[in-house]
Formats: structure tokens, C-alpha cells, sequence
């Protein structure tokens, strides 16, 4: 029997020429295509080249969110796109996408045009536009798409909203931009307000991813590179939205009806110093912010300073008190006209000779009377009891371009200074450090500084502020406070000069105040400042409130324009947070005095 033949293919020998073989081959392939490429091949490769490259965009970062006390947003960062675009694709349609740009975002034609247009064989990325709403920009994307209009594509971009409106703009400030996105401007540039004051905070750090591309498209397997952003950190104020909202109603209805310049009011909380609100009128809204002039987008409340009139008298007479200068019975008499060196005080209303006690000096709101109680006071002791109420100091707030006030100093300091001063002339105070100074007579006689965020924070100029960073400081003794609080019922009495800033239920401590500002010819064509600070319940102070109206046109008064606010704010706040009605009124102290008096 035969053997069966074996195929010479199974043979290792056969197999190892094939492969050789086919080796040369392929070795023979690749070598003649190097050559094309190198040689015949070599511009084209060279131009396809110049179409490649590293192309790094911004991975922007979420901005923290400004909050209100209970945690509700004035400001806040909710998705948003870019639009971006590769030059070298879009370049051939660059003048249809415009179109649809111009359309769809209002955006220029002309410039998109000029964007859309490679400037040279390089340029593979640009920013057509930041900061756009998600579905507003993702429709444009898919407009394009449906047009066949390729090359533009979008990217996340965080974008800024105030949900309460103006509700605090003032306070909140907004974000602007130089408007050329064509830099990668992402429209996050802080104008005023918080938004300035604590950027390095809210803004966080921006990332940014570096990839390759080729002929247009991403490269999958390229080089690529990815540093992550950083998120901003929430500030959390000590502001409540709703006593905001109301403060700034009731503050621009009299502001408006009195055609003034400006007002501002600050409710604050008695024992912490924190702010419920820090209204100003006219307000910004954040959104719209080119709607108001430049000069009214920040607080006025800190930034203008005004000379506080009557309601100083309550600090000139918490001093003497608590130097034992003074008693709420101490006897005035009080002429009709006051005559220091070359100047006549004289008091709001016309009167002969008057015999009031310090007390009704106060209720009464006499010029003529505070100046002559002042008189038992060394210049040095008053004004230490002025520094230590907080006045010529700013406030620790933290808010950028706070005006610090005045204070005389001790050098031009005389008799007539001491007067004026005694009853609220010739100093300069902004509204938080007028309230601050009534809010130490709330608060049993010590000063604790006002604070509008929460925490312990530091702003932009590098100054740590917040609640985490109050200090409280000794004014007057607790005996002092409380009889100047008493002193203070008897102007929202039926015998005071503001019976209107009473609240049905509550014991009410106020002082009215108008006065006279300097202008550039002293005092013959300045305007006045209306104001009125006090507290409730006097007899256990909650909450401190200051209102002040800058240059009423239409008669306006401390006791007629801002003591009704007053009132307003006072009663939300008592309701607001459920502070029941306290005790009865103490028997009021004597306004007057007889010379049978013993």
C-alpha cells in the first residue's frame, strides 16, 4: 500500500520563504510612500500641516452664590454656553453664520463676519459670544447644523442671574465686561458692591483644557491636557431678602414724594449689629445696571456723608449723663437766640425764654438747649465720647468705597465747634455709622459694630470682616443708656416732636433730625438732610432702625418725611420676627421746670 503525499506548503521551510516574501513587500510599500511624501508629496503635506495644531480653551469656574440669611439667592450662577467657532471651517459660510447670529443673539454682523473669517492658516479657535442662556445657545448650534453650517460649536459658561431683581442691588453690585468676546471676555468682571468687594472669593479659579486638532476635527488619540476649574465660594449675608424688599419700597415712596436727591435706611439687629437690610433709593438692578447713573450703582448709605443734625443730640446727651454732667432733670433756661463770638444758634421754632430740663431739650429737639448742656463738657471729653460711638471711623463692613465721615479735630476745636457740633453741624457721618451709634444706646450703652456677612471673611482690600469678627466695645455706662433711652420715648410721646413714629403696642425710642448741608458757599446754598433713628421696644431693644432723606424738595422734615418710614420698618421687622408688645411706659420724665420747683 502506498503512503499519501504531503503538501510541500506544510513544509517550515516553504512557510518562512512566504513570509520573507511578503515582508520585502510590504517593507518595499512603505518605503516608496515615505518617498512620496518626502519628495512628491512634501507641500501638500506641509499646508495640511499648517490646518493642525494645539488648540486651549477656558474651562470657566461656577461663581458663588450670594445669599441672604435664610439662604435665599441675590445672586447666583446657572448654566450658560459660549459660542465658539474654527476659523478654518466656517471661513467658506462665514457671512450665512452671521446672519444666523444676528438674528438669533443680536449680534453684530459685521464683527461676527470678521470673526468667522480665518486670518490665517493657523487660527483653528475664536469666542463668538460668552455667556449665553443654555437653550437660547443650543438652538443656534442646532440651526447651524440644520443649515449645514459647520465649524461653530458651544461650551459651558456659568452665567450670572439676580433672582431678587434690585432687591439689594446696591449692596450686591453686578458684572460687566469690555464686549469683545473675541478676547475670551466672559462678562465677570465686578463693577461694585460685593460682587467687587469679594471676588477673589466668589470668582474661584478658572481651568482650561489644551487639545489637538487636525484638519479640522479633534484629534481623538492627540496630545491633550486638562486643568479643572475651581469653583467660587457662596457668601452668605446677614441681610433678610424680605426686610430688604420692604425697606426699599417704603424708603423710594418718600424719597419720590418728597422729590429728593437720595435716601438711604438701615435696620439692624440690637444685640449683634448685624444688618436685616441696607436700603438706598434710587436702587440698581443688577441686570440693567446702565439704567441708573453711575452715581447711585453702589450704597450710599456708606459711600455719602451728611451732617446728621438732631439725632446727634441723643450721643451729645448719653456722654454728659454718663459723666454725671448732666441728669434728665438738670435745669435749662433757655433764651430765644444763643449768641457764640459772632454767630446766633438759634432753635426750629421761635420762643422767648424757655425753662426746659435735659430731658425736654431732647424731646423738645432746642438747639439752644443741647448747646448749653454741652458747655459743661471739655472739648477732649466730647469728642473721645463721639470717636468711641463710632463716628470718623469706617464702618468693618467691607464694602469697597465707604466714606469714613469727620470729626473737628481738637486743634480748631472751640466754643462755637462744641455747640454746633453738640446739636449735629460741622461733623460728616454716613446712615450705618449714624445707626450703629443709636444702636449703642439699644444696646445698654456698648457699641458693637455693624456687620453684613456672615462668618469670618476677608474682602478684596485684605480687611477680615464679618459676624466671626464683631468687636463690642464699652461707650456708656448701662445706667446712661437707659436714661437717655427714656429721654428718647419722650419724642415719640404726645409731647415730643414726633408723636407719628409711635407704634401702637410698643414702647418706642426715636430722635428726628434736620439739617442744614454745607455747599460750596458754606451753608446759604446747601440743602438738607432729613433723618430718624430709634429702637423698639425701648424698654428691650430688638432692633435698631435709621432713616435718612438727602435734600427733600417738597417741605420735608425728620419728623414728616422720615419718622413715617421709620414707623413702617420698625412695625415689619416687630412682625416679621414675632416680638411680642413689652411693659407699660414709665412715668415720663418733666419737660419743663418752675422756679418753684425744688
Amino acid at each position: 500500500m502506498s503512503r499519501p503525499r504531503r503538501s510541500s506548503r506544510g513544509e517550515p521551510h516553504v512557510r518562512l520563504r512566504v513570509a520573507l516574501i511578503a515582508v520585502t513587500v510590504l517593507l518595499t510599500v512603505f518605503a516608496a510612500r515615505l518617498g512620496q511624501i518626502q519628495g512628491i508629496d512634501a507641500a501638500s503635506y506641509v499646508e495640511r500641516a499648517g490646518t493642525s495644531g494645539l488648540v486651549t480653551i477656558d474651562l470657566p469656574a461656577q461663581r458663588g452664590s450670594i445669599l441672604d440669611r435664610n439662604g435665599q439667592p441675590l445672586a447666583e450662577s446657572v448654566s450658560g454656553l459660549m459660542l465658539v467657532a474654527d476659523p478654518q471651517t466656517t471661513g467658506p459660510n462665514a457671512e450665512a453664520i452671521a446672519q444666523v447670529l444676528a438674528d438669533r443673539l443680536d449680534l453684530d454682523y459685521f464683527d461676527q463676519v470678521e470673526r468667522l473669517t480665518p486670518s490665517d492658516e493657523t487660527t483653528r479657535f475664536v469666542y463668538l459670544a460668552r455667556k449665553i442662556p443654555a437653550t437660547q445657545a443650543t438652538r443656534v448650534v442646532e440651526v447651524l447644523r440644520e443649515k449645514q453650517l459647520a465649524g461653530v460649536d458651544s461650551r459651558p459658561d456659568p452665567l450670572r442671574t439676580y433672582p431678587a431683581g434690585d432687591v439689594g442691588g446696591n449692596l450686591v453690585g453686578f458684572l460687566g465686561d469690555d464686549g469683545n468676546p473675541a478676547n475670551g471676555d466672559d462678562g465677570n468682571d465686578p463693577m461694585v458692591g460685593l460682587e467687587l468687594a469679594f471676588d477673589g472669593d466668589l470668582a474661584g479659579t478658572d481651568g482650561h483644557e489644551t487639545y489637538e486638532v487636525g484638519g479640522g476635527n479633534r484629534i481623538p488619540l492627540g496630545d491633550r491636557s486638562k486643568v479643572d476649574p475651581v469653583d467660587g465660594r457662596d457668601l452668605r449675608l446677614t441681610i433678610d431678602r424680605d426686610v430688604q424688599w420692604y425697606a426699599q419700597k417704603a424708603l423710594c415712596t418718600q424719597v419720590e414724594r418728597f422729590d429728593a436727591t437720595w435716601g438711604a435706611a438701615v435696620v439692624m439687629d440690637t444685640e449683634t449689629g448685624e444688618l436685616l437690610a441696607l436700603a438706598d433709593c434710587p436702587t440698581v438692578d443688577p441686570v440693567e445696571p446702565g439704567q441708573t447713573p453711575k452715581d447711585s450703582r453702589g450704597s450710599r448709605a456708606l459711600a455719602d456723608v451728611f451732617e446728621p443734625g438732631s439725632v446727634q443730640k441723643v450721643l451729645t446727651f448719653a456722654g454728659l449723663l454718663d459723666a454725671d454732667e448732666v441728669t434728665p432733670q438738670t435745669r435749662l433756661t433757655v433764651p430765644g437766640e444763643l449768641e457764640i463770638y459772632d454767630r446766633t444758634i438759634r432753635d426750629w421754632f421761635e420762643h422767648g425764654v424757655l425753662r426746659l430740663t435735659a430731658a425736654g431739650a431732647l424731646a423738645k429737639s432746642s438747639n439752644i438747649g443741647t448747646a448749653m448742656a454741652a458747655e459743661e463738657q471739655s472739648p477732649e471729653e466730647f469728642r473721645g465720647y463721639l470717636e468711641a460711638f463710632g463716628l470718623g471711623t469706617p464702618t468693618s463692613l467691607g464694602l469697597p468705597a465707604e466714606s469714613a465721615g469727620s470729626l473737628p479735630a481738637l486743634a480748631d476745636w472751640n466754643r462755637l465747634t462744641q455747640a454746633q457740633v453738640a446739636f449735629g453741624q460741622g461733623l460728616s457721618v454716613n446712615a450705618v455709622q449714624m445707626a450703629a451709634a443709636v444702636n449703642t444706646i439699644a444696646n445698654s450703652g456698648l457699641h458693637v459694630e455693624p456687620s453684613l456677612v456672615e462668618g469670618r471673611r476677608t474682602n478684596g482690600a485684605g480687611l477680615e470682616v464679618g459676624t466671626g469678627t464683631t468687636s463690642v466695645d464699652r461707650v456708656v455706662s448701662a445706667e446712661a443708656a437707659s436714661e437717655t433711652t427714656r429721654m428718647m420715648e419722650l419724642v415719640t410721646g404726645d409731647g415730643g416732636s414726633a408723636p407719628n413714629a409711635g407704634i401702637p403696642g410698643y414702647r418706642v425710642a426715636g430722635k428726628t433730625g434736620t439739617a442744614q448741608q454745607a455747599g460750596s458757599q458754606g451753608y446759604a446754598n446747601g440743602y438738607k438732610a432729613v433723618s430718624f433713628g430709634g429702637f423698639a421696644p425701648a424698654d428691650d431693644p430688638r432692633f435698631t432702625v435709621y432713616v435718612v432723606v438727602s435734600d427733600p424738595k417738597n417741605g420735608g422734615s425728620g419728623a414728616g418725611t422720615a419718622a413715617p418710614v421709620f414707623r413702617q420698618l420698625m412695625t415689619h421687622v416687630l412682625q416679621r420676627y414675632a416680638v411680642p408688645p413689652t411693659g407699660e411706659r414709665e412715668a415720663a420724665y418733666p419737660l419743663w421746670w418752675k422756679p418753684s420747683d425744688r
